[in-house]
């Protein structure tokens, strides 16, 4: 049998050490690019930089845009907001039993034009939806009970469903924000600056700063070393104490088969000249003829594991799972050949 656990902690480990690794190679990453404390400052560096490798920059700055975006609901002001409706209703399950669930009904998502805005310049972001570390705050979140007719709630009880409501939940990058972008800095042909993925790299937009972004990959890169180590060790012992075991099985197994054989080939060899000490058990053996306890047909000829009888045929022995004699379990049937 293959020892699944041992398989499994094994794989686990070597999960958690490439994330490790990867997320080693992000803080490597991050702590390697170029700092711009002022926007300022950008566009000579732009200007001065080599024009072969990209230039992977982290600046910060405030969320700001020329058309912002109002939220229906909150009234706040935003440059990305997103709008999920989720319909909630009992589901009649085969059991008998109402079970809650629901149902992404709609998922809208808008950006506009953002920039970041230290007080000495702008930089325009592009793609940000797609970056790690994005967080958009709830804005609302507000539930609709259903106010169905009593028809169209007949003929959804008559389906197994009992609508709740809807469920609407608005999120919002708003304006004013605090930011940080990692990513790679250009400058169009109108000399906007922009900060867009690079074509190899991380690209972030967080709250955090590129500090607290190096510390927090460099804990859980640490934290999935551990991890990794741990498992290893236990998934190891999970496979040396199967592999000992079945050494052990089969060495076992081994040895009982050995002097089986070694006991069936001395009863054989001994014949009607035997000892003294032994005629009379001879004699009896002669009277009472070695057949199958079972068909009564067959001479006697297998050995079970591990009690040790041998008191059936082979034809009736594969058909047995307790000894008839002491009814314990047979784990393996041995065939002793008698002359």
């Amino acid at each position: 049998m293959i020892p699944w656990g041992g398989v499994g902690c094994c794989l686990s480990a070597a999960a958690l050490y490439f994330l490790g690794r990867r997320s080693g190679r992000d803080a490597e990453a991050l702590d390697s690019v170029t700092r711009v404390n002022q926007l300022k400052d950008l566009a000579s560096l732009l200007d001065t930089a080599c024009r072969v490798l990209p230039l992977v920059v982290s600046v910060s700055g405030r969320v700001g845009s020329d058309t912002p975006i109002s939220c229906e609901h909150s009234g706040l002001r935003g440059v990305i907001v997103e709008e999920t409706a989720e319909q909630h209703f009992l589901k009649h399950n085969d059991s008998g039993s109402w079970v809650q669930d629901s149902a992404l009904m709609l998922s809208m998502s808008r950006e506009v034009p953002w920039y970041l805005d230290d007080g000495t310049g702008r930089v325009y972001v592009v793609g940000a939806r797609g970056a790690s570390g994005l967080v958009l705050t709830v804005a609302t979140e507000v539930f609709e009970e259903s106010g169905r007719s009593l028809v169209r709630g007949t003929l959804d009880y008559l389906q197994g469903l009992k609508m709740l409501g809807v469920k609407r939940v608005e999120r919002v990058l708003p304006t004013g924000t605090s930011l940080t972008v990692i990513g790679e800095a250009i400058k169009d042909d109108v000399g906007k600056i922009r900060i867009q993925r690079p074509h190899k790299g991380a690209f972030y937009v967080s709250p955090k700063n590129i500090d607290q972004l190096i510390l927090y990959m460099g804990k859980w890169a640490t934290w999935y070393k551990y991890a990794s180590y741990g498992f290893s060790v236990f998934g190891i012992y999970l496979l040396a104490k199967h592999a000992v075991q079945f050494i052990l099985e089969r060495r076992r197994r081994s040895d009982l088969r050995k002097r089986v054989l070694a006991a069936a080939a001395q009863q054989n060899a001994e014949g009607p000249n035997g000892t003294a000490e032994n005629g009379a058990e001879c004699k009896r053996d002669a009277q009472m003829p070695d057949l199958c306890v079972i068909c009564t047909e067959q001479r006697y000829n297998t050995v079970f594991v591990s009690c040790g009888h041998m008191c059936c045929c082979a034809n009736c022995s594969s058909r047995l799972t307790n000894c008839p004699l002491c009814r314990r379990w047979i784990t393996q049937a041995i065939k002793a050949y008698r002359h």
